[in-house]
């Protein structure tokens, strides 16, 4: 077991902490959510969350929103930016805190490092620590930075969370073999809330075992991209409870096609039961991805504590 794979299967009891841990009231007309990398993805997931909860909000890469923020929003100058770092030191995001007190507005920071940057910068911070092992490859903190986005949203995290996703990780992990593992052609499928969590998902993947993945919308899939769908075809399907029935038959035609299917809260060749439906159900399924990527890192013999091109922090020079 390298340092990658203990820090995704001993993050749960870090979980602990955030999930009591007292938050900021979120009191603005719109909410802007940003990060970079992982980040984004999560920021994606977060601001789903913000609206399903009735608030209007909208996720932005961090260095896009430090220099053309209306570009996305025409008019931002309610808005709250919240802005999710590991590190708290990727220069993207502490130059979106930066810029956005320059306009005036109001910043919160969710990161793992409170003498960071980016909590010194933000007007209030949300601080977790994360596993004192992790790497470059972002897992425990990443599931942390979304418990605590999610609460921030509004949306109620169950006190056995960790427990479930741990169950859920085991079971994906039971059943991968090489029959998945030697695909070459990765696809990741999620709508709605998901859709962040299916990047997610891919992003580790790609990281961490060096293989060209894709994401799209469920029903967008069939729109061009299903045409390379082959017998080298994996497709993780993330399901929603709301379009179950859809997706489900989305998976039989993927089937006939030549895919194997992981179907994650659905059928699939492979199957992992997920009994949440409420919006925490993203994190009862991040470490499952998260330990899958290991997996193909370890089939095709690379070291993911050693990402090609990657550093733990990403700055500008």
């Amino acid at each position: 077991m390298n340092v990658t794979e203990r820090v995704i299967v001993e993050q749960f009891p870090f979980w602990q902490a955030a999930l009591t841990q007292p938050l900021p009231t979120v009191d603005a007309t719109i909410v802007v959510v940003v990060g970079c990398g992982t980040s984004y993805y999560l920021a994606q997931t977060v601001a789903s969350a913000f609206n399903l909860n009735g608030k209007r909000a909208i996720a932005v890469p961090g260095g896009e929103w430090a220099r053309r923020p209306e570009a996305y929003l025409a008019h931002y100058q309610d808005a709250l930016v919240i802005a999710l770092s590991r590190s708290g030191e990727s220069t993207e995001t502490v130059e979106a805190v930066q810029a956005s007190r320059a306009r005036g507005l109001k910043t919160i920071g969710i990161t793992c490092e409170s003498e960071s940057s980016l909590a010194k910068g933000s007007d209030q911070v949300v601080f977790a620590p994360t596993h004192p092992s992790e790497g470059i490859v972002m897992s425990s903190s990443a599931s942390l930075m979304l418990l605590l986005g999610l609460r921030l949203a509004g949306s109620p995290v169950d006190a056995h969370i960790a427990a479930t996703a741990e169950r859920a990780m085991q079971t994906l992990d039971r059943q991968v073999d090489t029959t998945v593992l030697s695909r070459t052609h990765f696809v990741y499928l999620g709508g709605g809330a998901y859709y962040g969590l299916a990047s997610e998902g891919a992003l580790k993947l790609q990281e961490m075992s060096l293989t060209y993945t894709q994401v799209f919308h469920p029903l967008e899939y069939r729109h061009g991209p299903v045409s390379l769908v082959d017998d080298h075809t994996c497709v993780v399907l993330i399901y929603s409870p709301q379009t179950h029935e859809e997706e489900t038959t989305l998976y039989s035609e993927l089937k006939d096609k030549g895919a194997l299917v992981i179907g994650v809260g659905g059928p699939g060749d492979l199957h992992v039961e997920v009994s949440e439906t409420g919006l925490d159900r993203s994190l009862a399924i991040l470490p499952a991805l998260q330990l899958f990527g290991e997996r193909l890192a370890r089939h095709k013999g690379l070291d993911s504590t050693a990402p090609r091109h990657l550093t733990k922090v990403v700055r500008l020079s």
